[in-house]
């Protein structure tokens, strides 16, 4: 009986013990994260408000501003935003058909020692540096786009685009072919014993039960052509100002313009570079929220 009493307290002690670390380690999650958004807020709002040592700023001046000139106190990100959403957009264009069809190709159309060598291939994608992309990106794809150009460098908004797509890949590719292989194989099996074909089962009853999977993945993947810096920068040219019109025209999306400035950037310049990062998280958020929506519609119907 004592042994038996000694076990049931020893089970009690470590069921208490692992719920606290479960909890401390979600409070700590929750604790960086409202530390960083509180930190960039109270910098980020700083240039908004009358009293401002280094003095105040139109907020609708900076959303829609397309300049970015530290050096005459003209802070504008407007032109960001744009350059940031139209080089999201593209990646979403090119990389969701690519990414959706490939998985669809592993996990059902490939045979089986042709699909153990694609995926890990597709998957070492995801451990590649960033940079390398960038350093890919400068070496290959921005020569190549300026010949197409009619602008003197190749650095653009098609440049972006393109090494974004690359980028989405692995995360798209592995989750929704993980996805597609949680399908139950009753699904498929009751397509063809009705006579359909392998191609209509595919794309009428796979995809579909796989839906929720695939849109995480591509919700995974916009993340990470929002949230990219190091590549971007080697490809976009990083202008002073101008909308893009075409898609050989330079960009400066939100988060490079950080990275390029925060370094050496003081007084005024550094508190609109916490400002621009406002715009990034709010940019960010409203993007995960729509995608929220959609994958949750989408699973319901």
């Amino acid at each position: 009986m004592n042994e038996e009493m000694d076990v049931n307290k020893k089970r009690v002690f470590l069921e208490k013990l692992f719920h606290g670390l479960f909890f401390t380690a979600a409070l700590f999650a929750v604790a960086a994260v409202m530390t960083i958004i509180v930190l960039i807020f109270i910098r980020g709002a700083q240039p908004f408000f009358p009293g401002n040592e280094f003095g105040t700023y139109r907020f609708l001046d900076f959303v829609t501003g397309t300049s970015w000139r530290p050096g005459f106190h003209t802070f504008g990100v407007g032109y960001m935003i744009v350059g940031s959403l139209l080089a999201t957009l593209g990646a979403v264009i090119l990389g969701v058909p690519i990414g959706v069809l490939t998985a669809v190709f592993i996990a059902e159309v490939a045979p089986k020692w042709l699909a153990a060598i694609m995926q890990p291939m597709i998957e070492l994608l995801a451990a590649i540096p960033s940079v390398l992309y960038g350093v890919f990106g400068f070496a290959v794809i921005v020569p190549i786009i300026e010949g197409w150009s009619h602008h003197p460098t190749g650095d653009s908004l098609l440049a972006v685009i393109l090494v974004l797509t690359i980028m989405v890949l692995p995360s798209i590719v592995a989750i929704s072919t993980a996805a597609l292989r949680a399908v139950p194989k009753v699904y498929k099996e009751g397509s063809l014993a009705v006579g359909a074909s392998s191609i209509q089962t595919i794309f009428k009853v796979l995809i579909p039960a796989a839906k929720s999977g695939i849109l995480t993945g591509i919700v995974l993947g916009i993340g990470r052509a929002i949230g990219e810096t190091m590549a971007v920068i080697m490809v976009a040219g990083m202008p002073e100002g101008g909308i893009p019109t075409t898609i050989f025209d330079r960009i400066r999306p939100l988060t490079t313009n950080i990275v390029l400035e925060q370094g050496y950037a003081t007084g005024l310049q550094e508190q609109m570079l916490f400002s621009t990062a406002i715009v990034l998280f709010a940019f960010i958020l409203l993007i995960n929220l729509t995608l929220t929506v959609i994958r949750k519609k989408a699973v319901e119907v």
